[in-house]
């Protein structure tokens, strides 16, 4: 069975205390569902907002805010171009092959996967490691590490990549759901900016309600 969910990196989160995070090892994924509890929505917030936590320079952005919170939400309220650290694993369940997105892939870059299955039929995504997808007739092959000559692979045909795709941008689309509704009980003065920049980092549509 081949398994696609798009995930956010993200670090251990300890002396963190603006809101609730669940416990985290540091450089781990944390697959972005509907399903995910209060602490780790707000996990996964945290690490967008981190993600964005980038001082004014010479952008026009007016300064930081001297409180806590303020401050913290900053980058994420007021920048342009906004960017969440993981993309989609694919795991193979029968074989326990997983390929994950190298480093400096963000979520946004996951739309790459359209060049795979109706487009030119190659994507990379990120380094160290650094994942491939190669499209050969009706057969994607994924190399987990094009740097190694032994990398695992994993194959699925196209009809089946692209249903999967779709399954994680619903997967995706549910944790904004989620999220908005988190953030209108823990940031409910920067709720409606906060979901807005959640999902313009995302590459999602902001949800026309919440739960």
């Amino acid at each position: 069975m081949i398994v696609v969910q798009p995930v956010l990196e993200i670090y251990a989160c300890e002396g963190f205390g603006l809101w609730p995070v669940a416990r985290s090892v540091p450089y781990g994924f944390l697959p972005l569902s509907g399903g995910l509890d209060a602490a780790e929505v707000g996990t996964a917030v945290m690490r967008i907002v981190d993600c964005n936590d980038m001082d004014p320079g010479d952008d026009g952005r007016p300064p930081r805010p001297a409180d806590p919170l303020g401050g913290f939400l900053h980058g994420l309220l007021t920048m342009d171009d906004l960017f969440a650290s993981g993309g989609l694993r694919i795991t193979d369940t029968a074989t326990g092959t997983t390929l994950l997105p190298g480093c400096c892939n963000g979520l946004d870059e996951r739309r790459d996967w359209q060049e795979v299955v109706d487009g030119d039929g190659f994507a990379s995504f990120g380094h160290d490691p650094s994942p491939l997808a190669e499209r050969h007739g009706d057969t994607v092959r994924l190399t987990v590490d094009a740097e190694r000559d032994d990398s695992p692979v994993i194959e699925l045909s196209v009809t089946d990549l692209r249903r999967l795709l779709a399954d994680a941008e619903r997967d995706l689309g549910d944790f904004l759901q989620v999220a908005a509704a988190w953030a209108a009980r823990h940031l409910p003065e920067h709720a409606t900016a906060v979901t807005s920049a959640l999902s313009r980092a995302l590459d999602v549509p902001t949800p026309t309600s919440t739960p």
